[in-house]
């Protein structure tokens, strides 16, 4: 992990559920890919806003991160404190540099040669769904691990050891600087890592051990998601060479406009045109909700502007049974044109 989470939503430490959620909404809707086309460093900035809020947004996850600086337990952080998390992912700040003009990149580069490429696709949900979450099935085209030699790039599936790096997937280059001398294992360019080659390379893949094909995928969207959120589906992306780790598929979830409903977090807003006599007397109508239609009570002497609340009728929290609310805006409807009779009855009414 090399991105400061709390940085990435623009937060302190100790901001609240409240503050992490409204940083995460108004920075996705600020970067969402729809009003960047086309923009990869846009892409990558929204990328990094989902990633944190997926871990602060998780009371867990938040956690285990605050404690030591990664989701993944205390190897995550080092001495006194010092994240070296950094280095584990092969980010070496300014040494990096020195070390790639040396060598071409170092270790950073071995891991990322091998490991499959990651994947984004965008998925259309209806409102509705985000209720109690729902499966979508997608067609993608992607690097799959070749049927003809089962991946390992060579017909028979017989491959031999590398010759320049003796099987070990590294060599040692050696340079001069104004540190002194400097070794370092980088990725064996023959082999790209792998510690073997081809003994006779697979025709159907051209030895790469992959091929692009389409392939179909069910996604599992949790209820609560927001719009503009991303999931990440470990180890569903491009399949990597000669048998090495697939890349993940990020799948940006795009939730579709309701014309009956607003979403505010996990409540729903909606609005309620109610006939004068209606709000003067009270009554009892049925509403739409995303649960369906529900009873609602009009008191007598409701106001125009007035909020009522149907408690638990809003969206769920994000990998949690816990409903939201459901807000009406009332609206009265003050007539236009009166009948006679009804012109009677108003001046009857104004002049007790």
């Amino acid at each position: 992990m090399s991105q400061d989470y709390y940085a990435t939503l623009g937060l302190s430490r100790d901001a609240s559920e409240a503050d992490i959620k409204k940083a995460y909404r108004d920075l996705s809707k600020k970067w969402h890919p729809d009003k960047h086309k086309g923009d990869k460093d846009a892409e990558q900035k929204f990328k990094e806003i989902n990633e944190a809020y997926e871990v602060l947004g998780n009371s867990k996850k938040r956690t285990q991160y605050d404690q030591f600086g990664s989701t993944g337990g205390p190897g995550g952080a080092g001495f006194g404190g010092f994240d070296f998390s950094g280095f584990q992912q092969g980010d070496m700040g300014g040494f990096g540099d020195i070390f790639e003009s040396f060598f071409g990149g170092g270790r950073g580069q071995r891991r990322e040669a091998r490991r499959g490429g990651d994947l984004q696709v965008r998925i259309a949900i209806a409102f509705a769904d985000v209720v109690s979450g729902v499966q979508k099935t997608i067609a993608i085209e992607k690097q799959v691990a070749c049927s003809d030699c089962s991946g390992s790039g060579s017909q028979g599936g017989k491959r031999t050891t590398c010759s320049q790096c003796s099987g070990t997937g590294q060599v040692t280059k050696t340079a001069q600087s104004f540190f002194g001398t400097i070794q370092q294992s980088v990725m064996c360019d023959k082999c790209e890592g792998s510690g073997t080659v081809a003994e006779n390379p697979c025709k159907g893949c051209s030895g790469n051990g992959v091929k692009r094909e389409k392939t179909q995928l069910t996604i599992d969207i949790p209820a609560g998601i927001e719009d503009g959120q991303t999931l990440r589906i470990t180890e569903q992306g491009d399949a990597g060479r000669h048998g090495s780790p697939p890349g993940d598929l990020f799948v940006v979830v795009m939730v579709e406009p309701d014309k009956r409903f607003t979403r505010d977090g996990n409540s729903i807003l909606s609005t309620l045109e109610l006939p004068l006599l209606d709000a003067v007397l009270g009554t009892e109508l049925q509403v739409p909700t995303v649960h369906g239609d529900v009873a609602l009570k009009i008191p007598a002497g409701t106001q125009p502007g007035q909020v009522l609340r149907l408690k638990g009728k809003g969206f769920p929290l994000l990998s949690s049974s816990k409903l939201g609310d459901h807000y009406i805006t009332v609206q009265v409807e003050v007539p236009k044109k009166l009948s006679r009779k009804e012109r009677e009855l108003y001046e009857q009414l104004k002049n007790q």
